[in-house]
């Protein structure tokens, strides 16, 4: 009974469940990515605003309410100076966070100055005079006047301590000999630098203030963040005045991916920047995937014991299939898949792959007997059959004899005669490969080679003198026979095909330049490589062209004038 393939593949997959475990993972990561998106946006919204409203009311009724009661008081013209500046000293004790109260009068350059005791002690630690530091020159108080910026504060950051502090100022109505009065405050804003550090949002995300340049605003050392896209953002918005709250996401000069808001405080020129960085922001949604994968884990796990049973014989025949297939890539047609005994598609597969390699044995072994070009033809039917007939192509061809074969061949054995053929062609069948040549065929002692392609002509000129070199080397005084070799090269025109009958045929090279190849082979003397004036005027340099004597060949009117071919100097050196 035949166990089909296909179901066994069947059991196998039915077994892992680990792909509907991810396409349902994956929903359920998009839908909460969706949610906690929606929830995050909100958190970084609602943050911004908070603290946005804090500093808004912070001001409003802790510093800007309470001194205007103060500047009402003293604009009393009940109150005598004294009386007014107990008021001033007074209300300044009462107000957190106001560290200096001055009455100004236009015109005059000595300001009456009430400063917080304790803050002045830590300027003057740090070598700064108290009054000259916390007092607004009469330029500031000028300047507020032109810009009308009454009410409004104006932020500065005294290095020295890195307290950032606000400048107050509210007009007076009373006068003193006819000049104004301005009452001016100066407020460490220290309360509102804590409202941001202690803000529980930092534990997970980033609040930074920052003013219209892209300073950071509210810190020991303030650093220019207008690399970062949402700051960029805030900037021109904060210049111009407006108060839009909004939500971006962008992706920091580091690389980190961002979630971000801003919100634009009333009486501050800033903007309150909230930041979360998306790993933190879908931190559940990561969790959520590591339970998922470590579940498919235990799955995957759980179905691949349950599959080892199955793959065991499952995948043994086909690892053996798969070996025999890299043998017989690597040129061993012996090898075969054995021991295959499954009656399913597999067992089919192995008694194939089997006959296969018998037929590429077979039709490998054949090839030995035939030339490139006849298998180049072969291949380029694509299984249709060859055709008799011929194409007319520009070749070099080759010839070579054995000089003295046949009295060799009647005074040793056959045996004999065969192995110094072998050994012949052999070195001369190395030799043709490697300068691009393709063998035609072996007629008795007779090579036939042929050279096409770019630089045919120098590659058969050079192949020939490397022969006759290297079968001078290999034979000439070591057979103890007068065996040589005569080489004859000619090149132009041939016609290539297949000729015959329709049952057996040929495919070779027929033509004038054959015939001219052949004959030249004929003349040439032993270890004498010939060849004919079209080959010559393409030869490259290194090789000794020697023109010789016109010969007579049979089939031409006149004589033919042949050149012998020979490595010069510096090329038989580097041979």
């Amino acid at each position: 009974m035949r166990f089909p393939l296909p179901l066994k593949f069947f059991l196998f997959a039915a077994l892992v469940a680990v792909v509907p475990l991810a396409l349902v993972g994956e929903n359920l990561v998009r839908i909460a990515r969706d949610e906690l998106k929606s929830a995050v946006n909100e958190d970084l919204t609602g943050v911004a605003a908070q603290v946005r409203s804090e500093f808004d009311s912070m001001y409003q009724g802790r510093w800007l309410a309470p001194l205007m009661v103060i500047r009402s008081g003293v604009d009393n013209p009940d109150l005598d100076v004294a009386q007014k500046v107990s008021l001033l000293t007074q209300g300044m004790e009462q107000l957190e966070g106001v560290v200096a109260l001055q009455l100004s009068v236009e015109g005059s350059d000595i300001p009456m100055v009430v400063s917080d005791q304790t803050f002045g002690e830590a300027l003057a630690a740090e070598g700064l005079d108290p009054v000259t530091t916390l007092a607004a020159s009469p330029e500031l108080i000028a300047n507020i006047k032109g810009t009308g910026q009454f009410g409004r504060p104006l932020i500065s950051q005294i290095r020295e301590t890195g307290d950032w502090v606000a400048t107050l100022a509210l007009p007076m109505e009373s006068k003193i000999a006819g000049r104004e009065l301005t009452l001016a405050a100066r407020i460490n804003l220290g309360a509102l630098r804590r409202t941001v550090s202690r803000h529980p949002f930092n534990q997970r995300g980033e609040i930074t203030i920052v003013d219209h340049a892209g300073r950071t605003a509210l810190v020991d050392d303030p650093e220019v963040m207008n690399q970062r896209a949402i700051v960029a953002s805030a900037m021109p918005l904060i210049v111009a005045g407006a108060r839009a709250d909004a939500l971006q996401t962008y992706r920091r000069p580091d690389g980190t991916d961002m979630l971000g808001a801003y919100a634009f405080p009333e009486w501050f020129p800033w903007a309150v920047i909230t930041e979360l960085s998306e790993e933190s922001a879908y931190a559940v949604i990561a969790e959520m995937m590591r339970r998922i994968v470590m579940v498919g884990a235990l799955g995957f796990a759980a179905a691949s014991a349950a599959a080892l049973i199955f793959s065991k014989g499952l995948t043994g025949p086909i690892l053996k299939i798969g070996r025999v297939a890299d043998a017989i890539g690597e040129g061993d047609y012996s090898a075969r898949v054995d021991r295959v005994k499954s009656r399913d598609e597999i067992g089919d597969l192995a008694a194939r792959v089997n006959t296969m390699a018998g037929q590429l044995s077979e039709r490998m072994e054949l090839m030995k007997f035939v030339s490139h070009e006849t298998v180049s033809a072969i291949q380029a039917r694509d299984g249709a059959g060859i055709k008799r007939g011929g194409e007319r192509r520009e070749v070099t061809m080759l010839f070579s004899d054995i000089r003295g074969y046949t009295a060799f061949s009647e005074t040793v054995t056959p045996e004999e005669v065969i192995e110094v053929l072998n050994r012949y062609f052999e070195i001369q069948s190395a030799i043709v490969v490697r300068h691009g040549g393709d063998i035609d065929k072996f007629v008795g002692d007779e090579l036939m080679a042929m050279f096409v392609g770019e630089d045919k002509e120098d590659r058969a000129v050079r192949c020939g003198v490397e022969i006759k070199e290297a079968l001078a080397e290999s034979f000439g005084a070591q057979t103890g026979r007068e065996l040589a070799v005569g080489i004859g090269i000619a090149s132009g025109a041939v016609v290539i095909g297949a000729m015959g009958a329709r049952e057996r045929m040929d495919y070779t090279v027929l033509g004038s330049t054959v015939n001219l190849a052949a004959r030249l082979c004929s003349k040439a003397g032993p270890w004498e490589v010939l060849v004919d004036r079209a080959t010559t005027d393409l030869v490259d340099e290194g090789v000794a062209l020697d023109a010789r004597p016109a010969v007579d060949l049979k089939g031409y009117a006149d004589p033919v004038p042949v050149y012998r071919a020979s490595f010069s100097e510096e090329e038989t050196l580097a041979v």
